[in-house]
């Protein structure tokens, strides 16, 4: 059976302060980076899961965080070089970068993007002054648009811009005027995204007043239509493109494609083939703390977990990404991907045709208006039975 593409994910941990918001495996910085150290880390940890890519070429690299750009350009290319050295890059590569706009210094654009970045995510969240102070960002709205004219001067045009909703005393007003502001940069790639209140977090334990569940579901579907009008697709939850500039890494993990995924904290999936020639989907992720994680990266200590997902699980892994696609999965994809028949998901598709959250057309599974808005629930269908 053929194995599903292959992406990289490449965990940098650090950022300059944690947001109240995050609750992503993010840490403060230390005075000094471990540069150095922690690149030597990332390379011993793609050696011992190399046997896991099975000669697949990379269609993609991501570089997560924490705030990747705190990390040098010869830093980057370091771990560019290396990565490239043990496996192949598919033509065309996706090397995708975050980084805050608070966080950066005029001229490190060009060296990026000597050093293999082709694609920047920049973390900019609002447009506002107040809002962004609200939520704890250490950037203003003037840096945040010097950033990004910046890095389109020194030709890396292939941007994303992450911007939420539902901030702090947020007006529709107010979101609607982030959207307004990013769509003047021309850049390829929004994401827009609710501000929720995650466990364990600053805010989870002392929130902010948010706008309410109606007024954030006004702001949606207004943004909706306001990027839409601007020639945008909006081909996942919350992801819109131009056409043809969709993130080939993030599409990877919607159509439950592999990743390995190497530094702390980091998560990947992978599939193999067992002697009766069947799929199996695993899970492997690497020691959380960075301390840790550098104390073990020697050793076959810094993976934290590497556990089979179960069968009856599979249904749900593979709906919990694929319907958040728009324009929906192909049915044949997810026996390709899981090696299960559709006799595995047919009641629940029953069912959510039933409730209108699910259209069936064209051997695909298509998402209805109230499917996206519902998904969650919709989703959640997919579960396995408890006994």
């Amino acid at each position: 059976m053929t194995l599903p593409p292959l992406s990289l994910y490449i965990h940098i941990p650090w950022c300059v302060r944690k947001c109240p918001y995050c609750d992503f495996n993010s840490h403060n910085a230390p005075d000094k980076l471990p540069q150095r150290e922690y690149v030597d880390a990332l390379l011993a940890d793609l050696d011992r899961d190399l046997p896991l890519a099975q000669g697949r070429p990379l269609r993609s690299v991501f570089f997560g965080g924490g705030t990747p750009s705190l990390f040098s350009p010869d830093s980057i290319a370091r771990i560019l070089d290396g990565a490239h050295a043990r496996l192949a890059f598919a033509p065309g590569i996706e090397i995708t970068m975050e980084t805050n706009p608070g966080t950066v210094e005029h001229g490190d654009f060009v060296a990026y993007r000597k050093a293999g970045v082709n694609r920047l995510s920049f973390g900019v969240q609002s447009f506002d002054d107040a809002a962004l102070k609200r939520i704890g960002r250490i950037h203003d709205a003037q840096q945040a648009e010097r950033a990004i004219k910046r890095a389109q001067d020194d030709g890396l045009d292939n941007l994303n811009l992450d911007l939420m909703y539902a901030l702090p005393q947020q007006t529709l007003a107010g979101a609607l005027a982030d959207i307004d502001k990013a769509i003047t940069f021309a850049t390829p790639h929004l994401s827009h995204y609710q501000l929720t209140l995650e466990p364990n977090t600053a805010f989870a334990a002392n929130p902010p007043p948010l706008p309410d569940e109606d007024s954030a579901w006004d702001m949606q579907e207004a943004c909706q239509a306001r990027i839409a009008a601007a020639g945008f697709g909006h081909y996942e939850v919350s992801a819109y493109a131009k056409p043809g500039r969709e993130s080939a890494h993030n599409l990877n993990y919607w159509h439950f494609g592999d990743y390995l995924g190497i530094g702390a904290g980091a998560h990947g999936k992978y599939t193999s083939v067992d002697a009766a020639g069947a799929l199996q989907a695993r899970r492997r992720w690497k020691v959380r703390a960075p301390r840790g994680y550098l104390e073990h990266a020697q050793s076959e200590r810094v993976i934290g977990g590497d556990d089979a997902v179960a069968q009856g699980q599979l249904p749900f892994e593979f709906m919990l990404n694929g319907l958040r696609l728009t324009g929906g999965i192909a049915l044949a994809d997810f026996h390709a991907t899981t090696g299960l028949g559709l006799d595995a998901i047919q009641a629940q598709i029953d069912e959510a045709v039933r409730r209108g959250w699910l259209a069936v057309e064209n051997h695909r599974l298509q998402p209805t208006d109230s499917g996206q808005r519902f998904l969650n629930d919709l989703i959640t269908l997919f579960l396995p039975e408890k006994d």
